[in-house]
């Protein structure tokens, strides 16, 4: 079986072997920003979405990679053809991480000098994707943690970066609450913005509506689910959004790239609507499926089952 490969500025080398230097900005600070795209069918999906975003996040954070967007997303796409033989068939992400590289005081220690760090690497998500197969039709729950979302006039959520220790506190605290707990963060005002990795819709009388933007991770997932659901005839409203409105929501879900939207059927420890996928949710769901021509539910049931004897 070929093994996977990394790209690493400018070369493509074995998987195990891809590694940056202790002194490298992004190990140092957290200093890097980064992108997740999936496929569907062995194709990226949304690739330009997800290097548009990218390249936004590398202008907040004033990192030049050296390469423009056309040339990244190309190499991007040499990786993953590169790559298809030892995907296996499956599908799999596309990670982008881009750091400002190793820190000049250290550069002679630094096999790369000093400039910016690019890696783009893909791998199979039948893990990820398995292990999610049971709530497409049971639900997750989501609580509210003490961990709040970090004010964009801090740092700007709307740029993907590695700096997010934030996101796994509020995980860490979410896990102590319930064992099957999904943690679900507020801004200062008690809004609520966004999970650790995901977005927020409820539905109240057929409207959905979703946190306003601006303290949030704006998800291409988010976006897509928007997009057709407006195509449904189902506008999506973006509005503050109180704990009160998800416990009191008919439905709701959450949107991420790997999944795609999953429903919500339990808030802090009470039930959402019936407990149970609504039908606005398995309405866009539908046209998701439609769209990328996969039945994503069971995408993940049989990646349940194959997961069992999966190696990687």
């Amino acid at each position: 079986m070929p093994q996977r490969m990394v790209y690493m500025n400018g070369a493509f080398v074995p998987e195990l072997e891809a590694r940056i230097s202790v002194f490298d900005s992004a190990f140092m600070y957290g200093d890097m920003v980064f992108e997740l795209t999936r496929s569907f069918k062995q194709k990226p999906y949304r690739l330009r979405d997800h290097m548009e975003r990218l390249y936004g996040s590398l202008r907040y954070a004033e990192i030049d990679c050296g390469l423009s967007l056309a040339e990244m997303e190309e190499i991007t796409r040499e990786t993953v053809a590169h790559n298809l033989p030892a995907l296996e068939g499956l599908e799999f992400q596309i990670l982008h991480n881009v750091s400002r590289g190793g820190m000049p005081i250290y550069e002679e220690l630094i096999k790369e000098r000093s400039r910016p760090t690019v890696i783009i690497h893909t791998y199979p998500i039948i893990r990820t994707l398995g292990n999610m197969a049971k709530r497409f039709k049971r639900g997750a729950h989501f609580v509210v943690t003490p961990q709040q979302s970090v004010p964009s006039r801090f740092i700007d959520p709307k740029a993907k970066n590695r700096s997010r220790i934030f996101y796994k506190i509020a995980d860490l605290q979410a896990s102590r609450m319930g064992k099957d707990a999904n943690a679900l963060l507020t801004d200062e005002r008690g809004f609520i913005t966004e999970g650790t990795g995901n977005n927020i819709f409820v539905v109240h009388e057929g409207q959905i509506s979703t946190p306003r933007p601006h303290n949030i991770l704006r998800g291409v997932g988010r976006h897509c689910c928007m997009e057709l659901a407006d195509k449904l005839g189902m506008p999506v409203r973006e509005t503050d959004i109180e704990p009160y409105d998800l416990r009191t929501a008919d439905e709701a879900w959450y949107t991420s790239t790997t999944i795609c939207m999953i429903p919500i059927t339990r808030f802090n420890f009470q039930t959402v609507g019936d407990g149970k996928p609504g039908p606005v949710y398995r309405k866009i769901l539908d046209a998701w499926c439609a769209e990328v021509g996969v039945d994503i539910p069971a995408q993940a049931r049989e990646y349940a089952r194959l997961v069992k004897t999966w190696h990687p």
